[in-house]
């Protein structure tokens, strides 16, 4: 669990700097949830709020970054902290490419403008619901420090592929069997992409947790100590 400071500014500014990240997870999960529903059901109004989100994570993106370098200027954090506030810069990164994937399934959706399209959208709904579930636990994990999280998310991950790769080859079909779905066909799988992207995105979250609590940095299947100075 976090440390508290004898300094108590410090505490609430890395305080914030969780809650910003909580904040921008809880507004890009929305916004990739809406995104999935214009998909689904044609919404053209969930398209309009999935782009106006867009420009409240974008605002926040830039006020948190901002937020850690002044951190870093001002306090000169070193260890957990200095870690810390270092995975919250990545995480925001992460957040912020995770409403840019749930723009561009929106704006597809958009495209769709209503009509049927050729294939069970309950396959790409069941890929979405395990991304989403992918990303709450990420940020509860980073909330609660939780490194057990990351090994769990990557097993997830597996199956997210396997479902990318499963639906990436049934559109494809779609498209040698029809040439009039081909279009439609290309812009789901451009989704599906989208789609697992966001499940990467969450994983790397949790792998964060991993380098603020033990300094090891777990990304690639690698185990490098991170230099940041004492523990």
């Amino acid at each position: 669990m976090p440390t508290e400071h004898t300094h108590k500014a410090f505490d609430t500014d890395i305080d914030t700097l969780r809650s910003s990240v909580t904040t921008m997870g809880g507004l890009v999960e929305r916004q990739f949830v809406r995104a999935i529903d214009a998909v689904r059901h044609g919404d053209l109004r969930r398209v309009m709020d999935v782009l106006t989100d867009e420009e409240t994570v974008n605002r926040m993106h830039v006020e948190t970054d901002l937020r850690c370098n002044q951190v870093i200027a001002r306090r000169q954090p070193i260890a957990v902290d200095l870690r810390e506030t270092i995975a919250v810069i990545h995480s925001i990164n992460d957040l912020e490419r995770i409403g840019d994937e749930a723009k561009k399934i929106a704006l597809k959706a958009k495209d769709f403008n209503g009509r049927p399209l050729p294939i069970d959208l309950d396959k790409i709904q069941r890929m979405a619901d395990l991304v989403v579930a992918m990303l709450g636990a990420a940020i509860d994990a980073f909330v609660r420090h939780d490194t057990t999280v990351s090994a769990s998310l990557a097993e997830r991950d597996r199956a997210v592929d396997q479902l990318r790769d499963g639906l990436i080859e049934e559109l494809i079909e779609t498209m040698a069997a029809d040439s009039r779905c081909v279009s439609d066909a290309l812009a789901l799988v451009f989704i599906v992409q989208s789609i697992e992207r966001v499940g990467d995105h969450a994983k790397n979250i949790a792998e964060y947790v991993v380098q603020i609590v033990e300094g090891i940095d777990p990304r690639h299947g690698l185990a490098t100590p991170v230099r940041s100075g004492a523990a």
